[in-house]
């Protein structure tokens, strides 16, 4: 009896281990039970659809719809057996991963489902959910301004405010980087709203609070540490100039200039040894605001801190300017063609050849 070997040839790369790991987080049964599509869907589900495509931006570092479909062709028996399903090429057309992602673009829907995978990670990884980090980044490019749309011109962090931008809102877990909240949202708004959202679904989300959250100055609003306070849970971050004028920083100063108050060390263990990276003291506020019509009193700690590497680095930078200030300085004295010479340097000269002159006829 002969048989015939059928051998089919497929480049593999990192797909599998990309699909078993989001099948392992759950990513497809709860995109199917948050996005549930209408009867005339064939096919694969869009739970299946997604994963897919998040293999493919993954892989290859893609994210252009029409860069999918000649992808899965190519790998069509590897997505079979890994997805267990009969994945088919329309399944990834362009009009395909069009309806996807209006469906995925639901934000109500989004909530839900990135509470579901919040919940269903925390729960296998067991992770440590005492810290969480909030920031916020810009995206820009060449884009066409739309009055509803996501790009818009808007202060540019990248020092390009000729080009549109999208703005990116992020809480993780710290230190590990889990993202739990991604808020997309147009350009053109400013950072310090967009704390008090995430925050309120970060508390959905992990359904706990104690948190401590940590962020830069402008998570230092008052309303939004505020809010914080109000919510039982603690925050970490810098005072900007706005919540902390020049006036009331000098005078947290004052007692430091005068010797009246001691400062503590602040060391940094590393391989056993311990290094002197700061010195500090502590102060109390005590604060009022109101929040959700409600007035909130607490006391605020606030940490007056000398970095060392923070003041060497700005004592190099002042020599440095300096040092050109001074050699700019020295450039207004030279003679060069078709440069006029300084007043200043004009009266120099004058003197100092009179002065040369009494002497020889002395």
């Amino acid at each position: 009896m002969t048989e015939t070997l059928t051998v089919i040839s497929e480049r593999v790369d990192d797909a599998p281990l990309l699909l078993a790991q989001q099948e392992r987080m759950g990513v497809q049964p709860l995109l199917d039970e948050h996005f549930p599509t209408h009867g005339n869907w064939q096919g694969l589900s869009p739970g299946w659809v997604a994963m897919v495509w998040l293999t493919h931006i993954l892989s290859r570092g893609d994210h252009r719809l029409n860069h999918v479909r000649p992808w899965a062709e190519k790998r069509l028996d590897t997505l079979c057996g890994c997805t267990r399903q009969a994945v088919r090429v329309l399944d990834f057309t362009d009009d395909r991963l069009g309806d996807v992602l209006r469906a995925l673009s639901d934000d109500r829907r989004w909530d839900c489902f990135e509470d579901g995978l919040n919940r269903r990670l925390l729960r296998v990884y067991d992770l440590s959910t005492e810290r969480v980090r909030l920031d916020s980044t810009t995206a820009s490019g060449y884009w066409r301004v739309t009055a509803d749309g996501l790009f818009q011109l808007g202060y540019s962090k990248d020092r390009r405010p000729d080009l549109r931008q999208v703005k990116v809102m992020l809480a993780a877990l710290d230190p590990l980087g889990m993202p739990l909240v991604t808020d997309v949202l147009s350009g053109n708004r400013a950072d310090d709203p967009l704390y008090i959202p995430a925050i309120t679904r970060v508390r959905e989300s992990l359904g706990r609070r104690g948190l401590l959250y940590v962020g830069d100055c402008k998570m230092a609003a008052r309303q939004t540490r505020a809010f914080v306070q109000a919510g039982g849970d603690f925050y970490l971050c810098p005072l900007s100039e706005t919540q902390l004028p020049p006036q009331k920083l000098k005078a947290y100063l004052s007692p430091i200039w005068t010797g009246e108050q001691a400062l503590s060390p602040i060391y940094r263990e590393k391989k056993g040894e311990r290094e002197l990276i700061a010195e500090a003291y502590e102060r109390e506020e005590t604060l009022t605001a109101v929040v959700e019509g409600k007035t909130v009193t607490w006391t605020e700690r606030r940490l007056v801190i000398r970095s060392h590497k923070q003041a060497r680095t700005a004592e190099r930078g002042l020599r440095k300017r300096l040092a050109k200030a001074q050699a700019a300085l020295a450039a207004l004295n030279e003679r060069r063609k078709g440069k006029k010479q300084s007043p200043c340097a004009r009266r120099q000269k004058r003197s100092w050849s009179g002065t040369r002159f009494r002497d020889c006829c002395t």
